[in-house]
């Protein structure tokens, strides 16, 4: 009620209001200061204008800016496009990722597995082999990965009675400039697509889940223990 009685008895006050954002907050508090005044008698209280400083303050605060220390993507260049890392400076050392992912089959495929009794034959052994063959041709199918010679890839396939279903395991290893995290991974990932197509005929109903790096070593960024 106060604010209506002094906007209609300082039209020109109105008209401050809306031109603060050109001539600032400051200058339109004092202006409208020296109008109540004027018809009041008396100056306004002081958290008015410490309001207006309050204000001014905040706008002038600086804008956040990036750390410079923050992470950057190095497949992507300077103005956004996709580009291969150069690791020619980089210096060779032993690299070795381990990976896993679990395919959960259900009770019915679950125990067809078990006693080797699908259509495909031996469903293990067979995602075992295509795990392996995977880590090999990962720079065929991840566009900006390096085409790098794999020391070994060991796969590991255990069946989880628990739950009907099959923990994947692969670790590639290597000795050279980059790491070989994408060959573990794509190894368990193409295990567990295997896994799928040898045993659809049987069941749809079977879900690739969890697929992560579970460990790598060597390299600038050293160890890495998934912990989640």
């Amino acid at each position: 009620m106060l604010l209506r009685r002094i906007v209609a008895a300082c039209p020109q006050s109105r008209r401050m209001f809306s031109s603060s954002v050109n001539h600032g907050y400051e200058s339109a508090i004092q202006e409208l200061n020296k109008e109540m005044e004027s018809v009041f008698g008396d100056p306004p209280a002081n958290g008015l204008a410490s309001s207006a400083n309050n204000l001014k303050d905040e706008a002038q605060l600086p804008a956040p800016s990036i750390s410079e220390s923050s992470f950057e993507l190095t497949h992507t260049g300077k103005s956004g496009e996709a580009q291969m890392v150069d690791v020619s400076p980089k210096e060779s050392s032993k690299r070795k990722a381990t990976a896993v992912c679990k395919v959960i089959l259900g009770k019915k495929v679950f125990d067809l597995v078990v006693a080797n009794q699908m259509g495909k034959g031996d469903v293990l052994t067979v995602a075992k082999i295509a795990g392996i063959t995977a880590a090999k041709q990962t720079s065929n199918l991840i566009p900006l990965c390096h085409n790098i010679n794999l020391s070994h890839v060991q796969m590991d396939l255990r069946l989880n009675h628990e739950d009907f279903s099959v923990t994947i395991e692969g670790e590639a290893t290597s000795t050279g400039k980059t790491g070989v995290e994408m060959e573990a991974m794509t190894a368990v990932s193409i295990a567990g697509l295997t896994v799928y197509d040898m045993c659809k005929a049987a069941s749809k109903d079977i879900a690739i889940t969890d697929i992560r790096l579970k460990h790598k070593s060597g390299g600038k960024s050293g160890e890495y223990w998934w912990t989640q």
